[in-house]
């Protein structure tokens, strides 16, 4: 394994080297972020798939990823892929205490309240924050996902029992939620309608995380769930359709009718 990724921080360092590659030289730490995103996105699509080949072979792109940055930082004498191994270890090491060290922690629940309590910590002694008050939602990436962000702000206020206490009482958070949109939708037309529409569609989608959260359904998977559902009904609706027509020409009415259909046989054996 150690050779063979020798072997792969070399061919990056030849690319980025001068009379490497054009493209590979003009890439910089920022210039490769959606990539790193995509990669990311991709190793999780082949876990939900369950298809070993192709995870291997997306995990081969993301780590490309990581040693192309950890390339160019040291170009400027910043961090390396040693570094980048070195600080890791180091930190879970000092994030298992008991594992590692005397403390203990019997289960899964434990652990992560212990977590927390080691970031804050290590929050604390780099000076974080000093310019206002700490939160207790700090440490979540606003780079993330916003539906992943979401989730993981309202875990950590929910830890210091700012919830619900039943479902049902989320479930009318979100029917206030859709009330308020539909009022904005009854006052289009007067000044920052717009704005406010858009701010109420926020809160909505906040509170309907915020059920799923509850009921410990991951609000990411859930809504990748919904997206293939709704890819394999049209792609079933398209398929569907007469030769001699097209699908945009059908009516309203008759794409519900082949929605329909599609759902039907869902359900059936």
């Amino acid at each position: 394994m150690s050779q063979a990724l020798d072997q792969l921080r070399e061919i990056i360092s030849r690319l980025r080297a001068p009379g490497g590659c054009p493209w590979d030289r003009e890439q910089t730490a920022s210039s490769l972020c959606s990539s790193l995103i995509e990669e990311a996105y991709e190793v999780v699509d082949a876990i939900e798939r369950e298809h070993p080949s192709d995870l291997e072979e997306e995990l081969g792109d993301l780590l490309i990823n990581i040693l192309m940055q950890a390339e160019i930082a040291s170009e400027q004498e910043g961090f390396t892929a040693d570094s980048i191994a070195a600080t890791a270890a180091e930190k879970l090491v000092r994030r298992h205490p008991h594992v590692f060290g005397e403390s203990s922690a019997g289960t899964s629940d434990a652990v992560l309240v212990q977590w927390e309590e080691i970031k804050r910590a290590e929050r604390k002694a780099k000076g974080l924050d000093q310019t206002r008050k700490a939160s207790l939602l700090d440490g979540v990436a606003r780079a993330f996902p916003a539906l992943v962000r979401a989730q993981k702000i309202q875990k950590k206020a929910a830890k210091v029992r700012f919830d619900w206490e039943k479902a049902g009482d989320v479930v009318e958070k979100i029917r206030e939620e859709i009330a308020e949109v539909e009022a904005e939708l009854a006052d289009l037309e007067s000044p920052g309608a717009k704005e406010r529409l858009a701010e109420e569609a926020g809160d909505l989608l906040f509170a309907v995380v915020n059920l799923t959260r509850f009921l410990s359904i991951d609000a990411e998977s859930a809504l990748h769930a919904a997206i293939s559902k709704f890819e394999t009904r049209f792609h079933a609706m398209e398929c569907a359709v007469p030769e001699e027509r097209e699908f945009k020409d059908l009516s309203f009415d008759e794409m519900n009718a082949l929605w329909e259909a599609a759902k039907k046989s869902e359900r059936s054996p």
